[in-house]
């Protein structure tokens, strides 16, 4: 029987793991090494590491009360977390190139997630695909509600595309995307819930894994997702961070009231 998933989601902006608040406010709140053996520790299903950083961000460690040397660069980290982590691992943040999604994967990156490529230089999905398999390329997809109507955004979700979420959807799978990251802009740490007729809609409208991001403050979140719409993975950042809301307890919950999660 097909499992679906439950997906923690690590935002990183220079050199530190930050929670997010509608992709506007970022409370820093900790080492990122840390925050993924912590990951490791709970054997989550998979694991999705986003750079939300500005375009010339650099990672910036001045602590020295960390039991850990302090990684100096991306793909210093990537390569380190590949190797402690021994599970899947999506690694998404400034891709302009095809050959920025080779050293992602030859540093340790099972899939590489593309959000702003997708609008301005889409034949990289397309070449991506063909190098490394749709399998490791996540269209990572970021929208608002605009006038009661998902439209997608890219640059961190600052820039309108005057696309809807539906067709961008289809036009990342006909690129060659292997799986689909829908992440809903105005509910990013809103804690009220997923967008479930939105979600619904996309997984509807394509052959591909959907995972639904963005929304959950609550275990009964994830459930209702799950029930309530097709989508393959649920993902969440911010909950996660919360002892009450931990992933094992999250998954516990989720394998008492449903049979078809991993």
């Amino acid at each position: 029987m097909y499992k679906r998933r439950l997906i923690p989601v690590l935002f990183l902006k220079d050199g530190w793991m930050v929670r997010s608040e509608r992709f506007e406010l970022h409370q820093f709140i900790g080492d990122p090494v840390t925050h993924v053996e912590r990951m490791v520790q709970w054997d989550v299903d998979e694991l999705i590491v986003l750079d939300i950083g500005a375009e010339q961000s650099t990672v910036q460690h001045d602590r020295s009360d960390y039991k850990n040397r302090p990684v100096r660069n991306l793909l210093e980290f990537i390569t380190k977390i590949a190797v402690d982590c021994c599970i899947p691992l999506t690694f998404g943040g400034r891709i302009a190139h095809v050959d920025d999604v080779a050293i992602r994967i030859a540093n340790g990156a099972d899939k590489v997630a593309m959000n702003t490529a997708l609008a301005e230089s889409p034949q990289i999905v397309t070449a991506a695909a063909e190098r490394f398999g749709s399998q490791a390329i996540v269209a990572s997809i970021d929208y608002r509600m605009t006038d009661n109507a998902p439209e997608v955004f890219v640059d961190r979700g600052r820039r309108a595309t005057g696309r809807s979420v539906v067709d961008w959807a289809r036009q990342a799978e006909r690129l060659g995307a292997g799986e689909i990251l829908l992440n809903a802009v105005d509910r990013d740490g809103a804690a009220r819930g997923y967008d479930l007729e939105t979600m619904d809609r996309v997984a509807d409208a394509v052959h591909i894994p959907v995972i639904a991001c963005g929304g959950a403050g609550h275990q009964r979140h994830f459930r209702e997702c799950f029930e309530k719409t097709r989508v393959s993975a649920v993902a969440a950042g911010n909950i996660f961070h919360f002892t009450e809301n931990a992933y094992p307890r999250a998954k516990t919950f989720l394998k008492q009231t449903l049979s078809d999660i991993r």
